[in-house]
């Protein structure tokens, strides 16, 4: 194997959170219209509460995870709720990239998408199609 004069290094935080709002941005407008206030989080693991909670031991077997109440369940009484979060934790999603050798920006979107469904409530086929588009 040829050393290169360059080391490589895993993609950041800021470079994973730049994939994700470029996801975003390329969803189709209906969806895009509810999705400015969801806040955006890189982190690298998900925390301990969160994979209790979940019932996960392996942190790196999340790589996304939205915290909020689905459009459709929300109400003019929520207001001083916090806003609804979409998390990202880099290190699983690094590892799955480096496991599977899915292009990392499609791996991403893929999370993103699957994630935003969730926030608008869609079944499993509804975020396929959506990812399709």
């Amino acid at each position: 194997m040829a050393q290169s004069d360059q080391s490589w290094h895993a993609p950041d935080a800021a470079t994973i959170e730049a994939m994700a709002r470029e996801a975003l941005a390329g969803l189709p407008a209906p969806f895009g219209a509810h999705l400015g206030a969801v806040v955006l989080l890189v982190e690298e693991f998900a925390d301990e509460d969160t994979l209790d909670a979940l019932g996960i031991e392996d942190p790196f077997e999340l790589t996304g995870l939205y915290h909020g109440r689905p459009v459709g369940e929300k109400s003019s009484f929520d207001s001083g709720a916090p806003p609804d979060r979409i998390h990202l934790y880099r290190r699983a999603i690094l590892d799955e990239w480096v496991d599977t050798g899915v292009d990392l920006r499609a791996l991403v979107h893929h999370i993103v998408v699957h994630e935003v469904g969730h926030h608008f409530g869609l079944s499993d086929d509804d975020m396929h199609r959506l990812e399709g588009e």
